[in-house]
């Protein structure tokens, strides 16, 4: 398996995170508008979540080959 498999994989992953954080999201903002205080666990999970999608789009990009200029 090469790194654009592997890129591959990754970017799928981070989609996976991306979809993950809009639930947390989603959950958080269902809350505000009922006249609930956001579940602080709620938004550190989806503090948690986005940053992990983050790193792992970041290390898909560092696996693709560089453009041609």
């Amino acid at each position: 398996m090469g790194t654009e498999e592997i890129a591959d994989r990754l970017e799928a992953i981070a989609e996976e995170l991306d979809d993950l954080v809009t639930d947390r999201l989603r959950t958080a903002t269902s809350m505000a508008a009922a006249g609930e205080e956001p579940d602080p666990e709620v938004l550190g999970e989806e503090r948690r979540i986005a940053r992990a999608r983050r790193a792992v789009a970041k290390a898909a990009a560092i696996l693709r080959p560089p453009e041609p200029e």
